[in-house]
């Protein structure tokens, strides 16, 4: 059996040496146009910061052997073409038409079955000024390599990335904390990581991001990039102009599909990836695809998405192999799961926010919010912020959210969600986890029952919710309809009582017998630091017959963290 593999850089070199393991009589040929093959391509950023100290790094293995053509040929037994370019494939004498790039040499390689793993290619904005010199992309090595060289030969003064999404978070870190320089992160959407979390948690991270000294512009609209020379010299939006030598462009990716639809595979009109069944098979049977690609389900909505992470390229290789050596392997889809470093900070996430649950048409879908100490308070970090996405008539968990310290606590609780997602949980379920409990490493009650209880208290009415955004707005309006009641201890609470007259402060320990004087006539605020001590006073409010008693979601913390000042 002899099977041809297109692209070896995640996807296709798993698929290679997994099947050659399930397959030693395979006669596998490797294929890709580039001279590095099999490598890292997440850690490219941490190239940027250093904290990768050699580009080779990215392509050894666990025990430090380069994987490069010859560590293939000789080390897996896999006939390995580097530059080499796959032009054309001809289903019916089932052969794919190669260039060699160094001698122009035209060959057709046979096969008895065909793996496409293509990955994706950048999404360039149409803007004038992109092909200046400066401006770039980080979607291969060689990128990394040649800002990398700019950086160390010190010809970089001030960088600008345009795109605040995984890989825009990633490099300004490098730009900003690593090489000291000033830098501008540019986004076009009104939020960081659009579409990934909800504004009330991106907030959160820009703020972060101008306390490391990022200047973060929202809602920018491109014009161009403007040069001298052919040389980038900056970047003009419709409100103002921002000098830079250097420009990242990390405005997304499309999968790279152009040898599949020239083959008449069937490709996906609303994603662009390549269509495939469970097992990874495309339209032809006899050919596969995998990684950045394809078109895979998404677990929530049951809709064609395109998710190019390495975590799925892996794996969906892994099944691919599988089912050409002739086992029943499948991969069911993805709940979307990521997680990425941003300066001392961890995001990660999983499932629909609740923007697009409700653009899915998940039409009571809300959100539950908790701010807590990922560890006992005794071994705090700091704290953390939790949101549950659920649909409040169903109760089922449809997405989290999370941003904490950079520690392991981030990354555990999206573990533990995402891999219990798929089977669509209701908050009940997500409330009964068994988690592990020891004060270094967790608290008793795990943010993550502590967030499904908020969402359960929120399910059965015990509580309303009523979100920072219109607090604010009502104070800057100085709605007299509207009673603060923050129960928090006068050295917390310090003048913000006397800054706004429809602000009192009643602590927590007196509220139980003072709140039967509040006025019943008036829409009244509960607030504390986090929310715990707050949705209590509200209880003994509501128990006292006053109708319209709020909780403030997040507590004076969520908006302080987006560095609101009262």
């Amino acid at each position: 059996m002899r099977v041809v593999i297109i692209g070896a850089v995640a996807c296709g070199t798993k698929t290679a040496c997994r099947l050659k393991r399930l397959r030693p009589d395979a006669e596998i040929v490797l294929i890709d146009k580039d001279e590095f093959i099999s490598y890292g391509g997440c850690g490219m950023p941490y190239y940027l910061t250093e904290d990768v100290s050699h580009i080779d790094e990215l392509r050894r293995t666990i025990f430090y052997v380069l994987r490069d053509e010859k560590f293939f040929q000789e080390i897996k037994g896999i006939t390995t073409l580097t530059k080499t370019l796959a032009e054309e494939i001809d289903r019916k004498k089932k052969v794919v038409k190669v260039r060699y790039l160094e001698s122009g040499k035209m060959e057709e390689i046979p096969y008895d079955k065909l793996v496409i793993a293509t990955g994706s290619v950048p999404k360039i904005p149409p803007i004038p000024g992109v092909n200046l010199d400066g401006v770039f992309t980080l979607s291969n090595l060689h990128d990394a390599i040649k800002i990398k060289e700019r950086l160390v030969s010190k010809k970089v003064e001030r960088p600008l990335v345009i795109g605040a999404g995984f890989i825009g978070l990633e490099v300004v870190e490098a730009f900003g904390e690593s090489w000291e320089l000033p830098v501008t992160l540019l986004e076009y959407f009104p939020q960081v990581l659009p579409r990934f979390i909800d504004p009330f948690i991106s907030r959160i991270i820009e703020n972060h991001l101008k306390t490391k000294g990022v200047n973060v512009v929202l809602n920018a609209r491109i014009k161009e990039i403007v040069g001298e020379n052919g040389k980038v010299k900056g970047v003009r939006t419709e409100n103002g102009f921002y000098p830079a030598d250097l420009v990242l462009l990390a405005t997304g990716v499309k999968p790279n599909t152009e040898l599949a639809k020239k083959a008449g595979l069937f490709v996906s009109p609303n994603t662009e990836g390549i269509v495939v069944n469970e097992r990874m098979q495309t339209s032809d049977p006899d050919i596969y695809a995998g990684g950045d690609c394809v078109e895979i389900k998404h677990l929530i909505t049951g809709k064609g998405v395109v998710m190019p992470m390495g975590s799925l390229a892996n794996r969906q290789g892994r099944v691919i192999a599988t089912n050409i050596a002739g086992g029943k392997a499948t991969f069911k889809g993805t709940v979307g799961a990521f997680i990425l470093k941003c300066f001392d900070m961890a995001i990660g996430g999983c499932g629909l926010s609740l923007e697009i649950a409700l653009s899915e048409g998940f039409k009571d879908a809300t959100y539950a919010l908790n701010i807590q100490h990922e560890r006992a308070h005794f071994f705090s970090t700091g704290y953390s912020y939790y949101s549950l996405v659920f649909d409040k008539r169903t109760t089922k968990v449809l997405g989290f959210q999370t941003v904490g310290p950079f520690t392991d606590g981030t990354l555990a609780r999206v573990h533990a969600i995402s891999s219990i997602l798929p089977s669509t949980p209701t908050i009940e379920e997500i409330s009964s986890l068994e988690l592990p409990y020891s004060p270094p490493f967790n608290t008793a009650l795990d943010p993550i029952h502590v967030t499904s209880f908020i969402a359960e208290n929120i399910i059965y009415e015990r509580f309303k919710p009523i979100a920072w955004d219109e607090i604010i707005e009502r104070l800057k309006k100085k709605d007299d309809k509207m009673l603060i009641i923050d129960v928090r201890n006068p050295n917390e609470v310090k003048d913000i009582t006397q800054k706004y007259p429809n602000w009192i402060n009643i602590p927590y320990q007196e509220a139980r017998r003072k709140i039967k004087d509040l006025p019943r006539d008036k829409d009244l605020v509960v607030v504390c630091s986090v929310g715990a001590r707050a949705y209590e006073a509200a209880r003994w409010l509501i128990n006292e017959g006053f109708k319209n008693v709020y909780v403030a979601l997040g507590g004076i913390i969520l908006p302080k963290s987006w560095g609101v000042e009262f």
